[in-house]
Formats: C-alpha cells, sequence, structure tokens
C-alpha cells in the first residue's frame, strides 16, 4: 500500500435521485489514484424542467480527467438507469467494460439499433466470477431483480472489502437465471465487510417484495378468466415477467402477439442467451385480426404511458393494425414511475371509454417490485455485518430512512453522502474530504450537450411566456422608415378590451425608439434595448407575463 493511500468512494449519480447510476471507487494517495467506475445510467427528463430532453446523463468530466487512471467499466445489470448511457458516453473514456451476457448484448442491441458507429467491445463475465482490475479485485455475486444476470460487486482493495449491491431483492423463484446467492453473501460477510453501499429504493415500505413466482399466478388468474381479448403491458427488460405472462397464454390455449420496439429487441437477446427455451412461437401484429378473441394475448410495449408506444396507440384507437373491442382486458404488470401519472391515467381513461377492462396490481398481484423492502434490507445486514453502511439508490427521503432503519438494527456506522461528495471509507472514520459540482448532459434530439449549450432555461422560459419577434427599419437620418415588424409566438392574440397586442406593441415600440435623440439612435444596441423593454413593460402590465424578445434593427437602403 502506498504512503497515503485512501479508499474513496465518489457518486456522480444515483445518490439522492433514483436513476442515472455512476459510482467511482478510488484507491491510492490524492495525487495519485486508481479509479474503477461502476454503472453509466440514464435518468428520464421531466419536460416542465428539462422541455424537448429525452434523457439526462452523469457530467463525468471529472473522470475524463483522470481517465488515465481509470481501469475499467463494470455493469452490474441492463436497466436504463444503470447503462443507458454507456454508449454516449464510452466514446470520452475508452476504457475496458465487463458486463454479464444478457447485459453485453442488449448493450449490442442497442447500439446497432440506435446507428452507433463507437461501440465498447465488452468482455462477459459470469455472475460468480472475478475480475482482476488492480489494484481492485471485482467479484460478481448473484442477486434477484428484475431483469436477467442481475449482479452485486465485492470489490477487494489494499484497504479491505467494499460490497456493491446494485439493484437487488431477496426473491427464491426469481422465474429465469438464479436466486440470490445467500450462501456467497453469507461467506463475504465472514470475510469482512469494510463498507456497504446499499438499494434504498423501498427502504420506506414494510415488509418483503413479493416473488415473480406470486406474480405469475396472479397474472394467470387473470387470463385464465378474460372472455376475450387479452393484453398485457410489462416492462421489456422484465424477460422473467415476460416468460411468465407467455406461460400463462399457452396454458390457457392462447397465442402470444408481441408488438413494441423494444419488447422485440429483449426477447431476441433472451432467446440467444436460452431464457425463453421451450416457448411457443412469437406472432406478429398482422396475425391479431386473424385470430379468434379468446385465443389472443398481447404482450406489448406502454405502460408508462409512452405517447408513441403500441398501448397508447391502441387506447386512442389511432393503432393502424391492432385494435381492442369492448369486453377485452388489459392487464399492466407494471409500476407507474412518479411523472407518468398522467399520461399513464389518459391511456387508462382511453381504454376505459371503448369499454375495454383495465386490471392494475389494485385488483390483483400483477406487478411486483425488484428491490428489497425493509426486512429483506435487515436480513442482508445480518449476513454482511459491515462496519460503514452508505445507502445509495434513492431520494433523500429513501436514504434517511435507509439510515433510521440500518441504525435500528445494529449497523453502528451509516454515513448519508451525495453525488459530487467524495467520501473517504478508509482509513479513518468515513468523511467527505472533497467536493465537485455534480452535473449533468442532456440527450438533446441527438446532440450531447450541457444545460448552458441546449439553452433549456431559455425554453422554459418560451413555454410560459412566448416570444416577440421585432424588426426595426430606420433611414439615413436614423428615423423609422416604416413601422415596426413585430411577430407573436405562444401569445394571446388580444387583450381583454379585444385590442390585438401586435398592433399595441407596434405603437410601443415606435414610441420608444422616437423617444432615444437622434444621435443615439445610431447605437444600435440603445434602440435594441429600449424596444425590448418596450415590449417587456407592456406585456406585463397587460398580460402579466414578459415574454423573450428578439429585436433586429436594420437600415433602410
Amino acid at each position: 500500500m502506498k504512503k497515503g493511500s485512501e479508499l474513496v468512494f465518489l457518486p456522480l449519480g444515483g445518490v439522492g435521485e433514483i436513476g442515472m447510476n455512476l459510482a467511482l471507487y478510488g484507491v491510492g494517495p490524492p495525487h495519485d489514484r486508481k479509479w474503477l467506475m461502476v454503472d453509466c445510467g440514464v435518468t428520464f427528463a421531466e419536460p416542465r424542467w428539462h422541455p424537448g430532453i429525452d434523457l439526462i446523463l452523469p457530467d463525468t468530466s471529472f473522470i475524463e480527467e483522470e481517465v488515465q487512471d481509470l481501469v475499467g467499466i463494470v455493469i452490474t445489470h441492463a436497466h436504463e438507469d444503470h447503462y443507458g448511457a454507456l454508449l454516449d458516453l464510452w466514446p470520452r473514456l475508452k476504457v475496458p467494460v465487463f458486463a454479464t451476457q444478457f447485459t453485453a448484448g442488449l448493450l449490442k442491441a442497442k447500439a446497432v439499433e440506435n446507428g452507433k458507429l463507437i461501440a465498447p467491445d465488452v468482455t462477459v463475465v459470469k455472475p460468480g466470477e472475478t475480475i482482476d482490475l488492480a489494484p481492485f479485485s471485482v467479484e460478481l455475486v448473484a442477486v434477484s431483480h428484475s431483469i436477467p444476470e442481475p449482479t452485486a460487486l465485492a470489490i477487494r482493495t489494499s484497504h479491505g472489502l467494499i460490497v456493491h449491491t446494485g439493484d437487488w431483492k431477496i426473491d427464491p423463484d426469481p422465474g429465469v437465471g438464479p436466486a440470490i446467492s445467500v450462501d456467497r453473501f453469507k461467506e463475504l460477510g465472514e470475510e469482512g465487510v469494510l463498507a456497504l453501499m446499499c438499494d434504498s429504493t423501498n427502504a420506506t415500505r414494510p415488509g418483503r417484495s413479493p416473488s415473480e413466482l406470486e406474480v405469475a399466478a396472479g397474472i394467470r388468474a387473470f387470463v385464465e378468466t378474460a372472455p376475450h381479448r387479452v393484453a398485457v403491458t410489462a416492462f421489456s427488460s422484465n424477460v422473467a415477467r415476460i416468460r411468465a405472462i407467455c406461460e400463462a397464454a399457452a396454458a390457457c390455449d392462447r397465442h402470444v402477439v408481441v408488438m413494441g420496439r423494444a419488447m422485440r429487441r429483449v426477447i431476441e437477446v433472451a432467446t440467444e442467451c436460452g431464457f425463453m427455451d421451450g416457448l411457443p412461437r412469437f406472432l406478429s401484429e398482422d396475425d391479431v385480426g386473424h385470430l379468434p378473441r379468446d385465443k389472443v394475448l398481447v404482450l406489448l410495449t406502454g405502460s408508462q404511458g409512452e405517447e408513441r408506444a403500441a398501448l397508447a396507440r391502441i387506447a386512442g384507437d389511432t393503432h393502424p393494425r391492432v385494435a381492442l373491442s369492448e369486453g377485452d382486458r388489459v392487464i399492466f404488470s407494471s409500476r407507474t414511475i412518479p411523472g407518468n401519472e398522467k399520461a399513464v391515467n389518459e391511456v387508462m381513461n382511453g381504454l376505459a371509454l371503448q369499454g375495454i377492462e383495465v386490471v392494475t396490481d389494485a385488483q390483483g398481484l400483477v406487478h411486483t417490485s425488484g428491490h428489497p423492502r425493509r426486512d429483506e434490507l435487515v436480513e442482508l445486514y445480518g449476513w454482511l455485518k459491515p462496519k460503514l453502511l452508505i445507502p445509495v439508490h434513492g431520494e433523500p427521503v429513501h436514504l434517511a430512512a435507509h439510515k433510521r432503519l440500518a441504525e435500528a438494527n445494529g449497523i453502528a456506522n451509516v454515513f448519508l453522502t451525495g453525488n459530487g461528495k467524495m467520501t473517504r471509507l478508509d482509513p479513518g472514520p468515513a468523511a467527505v474530504v472533497d467536493e465537485i459540482e455534480p452535473s449533468m448532459f442532456l440527450m438533446d434530439g441527438r446532440l450531447l450537450r450541457t444545460p448552458e449549450e441546449s439553452n433549456v432555461r431559455e425554453r422554459r422560459a418560451l413555454a410560459f411566456a412566448g416570444v416577440v419577434t421585432a424588426v426595426v427599419t430606420l433611414d439615413e437620418r436614423y428615423e423609422l422608415d416604416d413601422d415596426p415588424m413585430v411577430v407573436l409566438m405562444g401569445i394571446p392574440a388580444r387583450d381583454d378590451g379585444g385590442e390585438t397586442f401586435r398592433e399595441q406593441l407596434v405603437d410601443e415600440i415606435a414610441g420608444a425608439i422616437e423617444s432615444i435623440p437622434r444621435n443615439r439612435r445610431r447605437d444600435r444596441d440603445t434602440v435594441v434595448q429600449a424596444a425590448r423593454r418596450a415590449i417587456r413593460s407592456h406585456m406585463s402590465q397587460n398580460w402579466g407575463k414578459k415574454p423573450l424578445c428578439h429585436v433586429f434593427v436594420v437600415n433602410a437602403s
């Protein structure tokens, strides 16, 4: 061990929020550290804060400056919030990437689909195997989650053993792949765990998350009792759920029709990995109209109310090839992600207006979380007996609840940290030893930009108060050559008295310019600022909002 060496943890995303997970572990003296990256995920933008933005990615500027000391990237599983930023950020880093077969396969399929010319050549690692990334040794430990081949990481360093759980739950019957490696976690506990970085998503929820086997039984019951067509929407990455739905269809003598690009992509990769063995052949949406109503089950995307997804188009009766009828049943085998409630309700209401029955987990067990509830967290503490616990993967309310739970169950040292805070794990007690300003990248169409480069603040202003564009023409004597030309966008046409704002602004701009001494009108900035002030002041007084203003001054020829 080098003199002055420290073991540090630096999250760039995923702590204090759910999504955009990216964690860095560093070993060495402050100015001579080697770094390991765990996960590289996205979060989905909220239109009210980031209009026009598709995805939010973690800002990797810090590690880009240290990239010569970045030994590799290990991905715990293939959910978007853990691997979704990799294709866009890897070209900035170009270091080795390690993942399980399913994660690697899904990443490759996604790269091809999105036309990515530069993508990482992923080294495939099986759960139970160890990667040597000196000064780190990284063991992949099988856990249960709502996707195939999820892994926790046992990270060994000269300072001690860290367990990074990733997303997990205790599920003895996960449906696809092995169950969580309880014995291995107990062995790690006997070895001695310096620090545990643990999923906090369900730290406020009592009890245990139900098993996928229980959900499979719940779905089958609703399929068995459906008199006509059944459609089931679920997260496309949940292969165990997809398999359970298909098995329920086969048991009820129904053919499975698959709709949605993301669903087909996951099924293709899962088939290559052997997770779909033994299931009947899938049909396409063109087959729906040729099947008896009681012999079809439609498996489709759109559980979050996505506007362009198959389910939203069916709910709006605008799908070109597939329609559901009165008496059909739609099962939402999913939870509504916070922020998507309105969109999901619109889809459900559209279905209800067509006389289609909607089934959610309010009617029966048709969905379960992939994250541990409080009893499962306590059980993990007992297996690992960590000296230090750092709650991650959660908003502040989840992290605080996790801290209280851990302290009430014998964990003496629980440390709350956040994105951008470099936390020393060893030597000495946990402490923040450095801090970087946490930031983000925005996926703006095809462009990856900072918030400032994407002008998101201006877009919010446009959405709130519109824009006024004015063109002022001055003659050779710097008098108005004609009335200013004014164009309004996103602004009411008339005031309460019925007069048009455009005509009012023509007069206001003209008056403002004529009030400027003629010799000062030579300065275009003076004219522009006078016109802007006049526009914004008038609109504020008569509308109550100040629009964005673009003023152009030209000389008459």
